[in-house]
């Protein structure tokens, strides 16, 4: 792709494209539809008005985990969800491989440095204008196009204009935040150092994991301490349902005393490095936060406790006795809008097509998930506005999977079919067609082995397909 100087010289001026909410998919949409030559208002409403999530007026700023998740594009489908993004050119990617911290196979970022990024490229950009206001009610008719990717935290007034205009009531869920702990309060003769079965991810070591380890008295006295604590009420909220990839831990233990040592504690492919002759019952996992290696995330525990019940039941932990804490855990409202009976199969409204939505409001879920759809959304109102055809990404890349999910993902029930069946989703190779199991000569495949073949073939096909889409979209390279 073109430096963004270069395509702002070299296209024609265009009416521009508004796009509300400078998270990861509106500063993604405003990246690719700036490079395409098109003039971008991106209106973002911090500091005029913030959020109960939000700290900073950074643009794409990362509220929850620092983590992108795996970067393996072979056998997993979010690493082949970055692998497409970067051959588009996103500038999320771009950001976060410029940015990354040690996170063993995963992904992770320095939020801090990686939204300074993000935000100082599309200021520079001459066809980025951004505005600090908040957009109140639906974009007016006048804006030719215009996208909203407000993402989790839509503003009451904004959510309550888009629900008036689809005539469907918001869906909701809550999403929840891990406490993060200063490094030098953690006991490093208790805990040590491992990636999970050693493994070696970018910018890591396979040792990019602090460890704390239980026995079986202290992981049941710890399970107790996670039911019996006192939660944060949501009144009005209450019944809300959660995501099942970001469950607080409490809910998580309330479904059983073993449920978090198979989930987020669970000891496999660890061995203690001060008694590696001793199996851990159960291991709490922290992963660095940040680039100077002074904050340490604790994975997997969002929570609902409140904050006087997190410093006591976590200083519990093994090695975080004396644990100090950036930040405790919390919990937002989560809204999205029901996709497939709404949206067009490229994001458009179906009774307004000038107006397009992207990110988590569409449905998705992940940082990398709703920059993803934010590069399509921006892609697509590009062309539209430069009169070129509009070629959504075929169903076999990680695009098109996830894209497929949000505007036709739902199940129809036949009792209930005024029933709405459509829930968030991450990308995963289940939203793929299917494809033959590669069936090498002379050998027969079985049980794990037989899978990852088969993962492995799906994400060469996605990659292969993807690379051919971007290059019948434009006569320019695509990134190698």
């Amino acid at each position: 792709m073109p430096s963004a100087e270069a395509g702002a010289r070299c296209r024609p001026m265009t009416h521009p494209l508004h796009i509300i909410g400078g998270g990861l998919a509106g500063s993604e949409a405003a990246w690719q539809a700036a490079n395409a030559g098109v003039p971008v208002i991106l209106h973002e409403m911090r500091p005029v008005r913030g959020t109960d999530a939000h700290k900073t007026e950074g643009l794409a700023e990362l509220v929850c985990s620092n983590s992108f998740r795996s970067d393996d594009a072979e056998t997993n489908a979010v690493g082949v969800l970055h692998a497409e993004m970067r051959l588009a050119g996103s500038l999320i990617m771009s950001a976060g491989d410029a940015h990354q911290v040690p996170a063993g196979s995963a992904l992770a970022v320095d939020r801090d440095g990686f939204s300074a990024a993000v935000t100082e490229r599309l200021e520079r950009h001459p066809l980025v204008s951004i505005v600090r206001e908040e957009v109140t009610g639906l974009p007016p008719d006048d804006w030719a196009q215009a996208i909203i990717a407000t993402g989790p935290l839509t503003a009451p007034s904004l959510a309550t204009a888009i629900a008036q205009r689809t005539g469907a009531d918001a869906l909701a869920f809550f999403d929840a935040i891990a406490p993060i702990v200063h490094f030098d309060s953690i006991d490093m003769k208790t805990c040590w150092f491992q990636s999970r079965y050693d493994k070696v991810g970018p910018g890591g070591t396979g040792k990019d994991y602090i460890n704390c380890p239980m026995d079986k008295a202290q992981y049941e006295a710890f399970v107790n301490a996670l039911l019996e604590g006192e939660k944060t009420e949501f009144k009005q909220w209450e019944g809300t349902p959660y995501f099942d990839g970001c469950l607080p831990i409490e809910i998580m233990a309330e479904r059983g005393a073993e449920t978090l040592r198979h989930g987020p504690m669970k000891p496999m492919g660890l061995t203690n490095a001060h008694n590696p002759t001793v199996k851990a019952y159960a291991v709490v996992q922290l992963r660095q936060d940040n680039a100077l290696g002074t904050l340490y995330n604790m994975v997997g525990f969002q929570t609902k406790l409140k904050h006087g019940e997190q410093t006591r039941i976590f200083r519990t932990i093994p090695g975080l006795e004396n644990a100090e804490f950036a930040r405790l855990g919390g919990l937002h409202r989560n809204t999205y809008i029901n996709s497939p009976t709404l949206l067009d199969a490229t994001l458009r409204l179906r009774d307004r097509p000038g107006l397009r939505f992207a990110g988590q409001i569409t449905g998705c879920e992940g940082y990398v998930e709703s920059a993803a759809i934010g590069l399509l959304a921006g892609r697509f109102a590009a062309a539209e506005l430069l009169g070129r055809p509009i070629a959504p990404p075929p169903p076999t890349t990680a695009f098109g999977a996830l894209l497929g999910h949000i505007t036709g993902g739902h199940i129809v029930s036949d009792d209930e079919p005024g029933k709405r069946s459509f829930q968030p989703m991450n990308v995963n190779f289940g939203l793929f067609p299917p494809i033959e199991t590669p069936k090498p000569e002379g050998k027969r495949l079985r049980g794990k082995e037989k899978t990852v073949a088969k993962k492995r073939a799906v994400a060469a096909r996605a990659l292969q397909d993807c690379r051919r889409w971007l290059a019948g979209l434009s006569a320019e390279p695509v990134a190698a």
